[in-house]
């Protein structure tokens, strides 16, 4: 399926294309029976809405990442104990890992490192397109899964949402424009995300949140995603609404991400 943003043939368009390969692949190479017994797969998610409302953590997601499309190599010298320990120490309510290799520069074990080291909530992060994906997140030890609406369909994220509640996991949906989310609501969701970074050509406005916040149903939580670099942003966003605030490049780019983390924190 093309994605509904502009522009044919986009970087959006080539991940989809070569992650339903990968998809595939790993069908043939992993049976779902060897995910099923994963050390993960029967341990109990941590609620994303408890640690997102506590009000002894700060609501931010923090992402590692070590590279973009957009952006090529970020911070590639850190190991994920060490940065998500960081962002764990620097108070964050829940932790976002890439698991995208070929455009992100993640892999699965970053994950699952990611989970042995912290006793906070983990999102997985990637182009979720497939049941498969869902089953082994849960495998992974992921506790969020992310589901994008500018790749899916409603049919398409009802059901995989459907599956990742079914086992026991937290579902964020991403929107970038108001057709999207008002297309892409269901009650199986637990938060929606707004992506202030376009996708299709990776430009970045905040004023994407402020946009759709007040269109985002109460019952879910409210996150803003991306371009998030002025800690004073931060109350702006919870004046408008949001719950949390997912952000990832601002701190992956320094020496120390953790550190940064806790420097931005002090500012908020």
């Amino acid at each position: 399926m093309k994605s509904s943003q502009s522009g044919s043939g986009n970087i959006l368009d080539r991940i989809v294309e070569k992650k339903r390969e990968e998809i595939e692949f790993s069908k043939l190479e992993i049976p779902l029976l060897k995910l099923e017994q994963s050390e993960f797969f029967t341990r109990e998610c941590f609620s994303l809405r408890d640690f997102i409302l506590n009000p002894a953590r700060t609501g931010i997601i923090a992402e590692f990442k070590r590279k973009s499309p957009s952006k090529g190599i970020i911070n590639d010298k850190l190991s994920v104990q060490e940065v998500t320990n960081g962002y764990a120490a620097a108070g964050a309510s829940a932790l976002s890992v890439l698991t995208d290799e070929s455009f992100f520069g993640g892999n699965n074990r970053d994950l699952i490192a990611a989970r042995k080291a912290n006793t906070i909530p983990v999102l997985r992060k990637d182009f979720m397109l497939d049941e498969f994906q869902i089953i082994e997140a849960k495998a992974l030890g992921a506790d969020i899964i992310l589901l994008i609406a500018s790749i899916l369909n409603p049919n398409e994220i009802k059901n995989l949402a459907k599956l990742a509640k079914s086992l026991g996991m937290n579902v964020l949906l991403e929107v970038h424009n108001l057709d999207e989310l008002n297309r892409s609501l269901c009650e199986e969701l637990d938060a929606v995300g707004v992506n202030n970074r376009n996708l299709g050509d990776f430009s970045v406005s905040i004023q994407h949140s402020f946009d759709l916040v007040d269109h985002i149903p109460s019952e879910f939580l409210k996150i803003s995603e991306s371009g998030i670099s002025d800690p004073k942003k931060i109350a702006d966003l919870k004046s408008a609404g949001f719950h949390g605030f997912l952000i990832g490049e601002n701190f992956m780019k320094e020496v120390d991400p953790g550190k940064a983390m806790k420097e931005f924190v002090a500012q908020i």
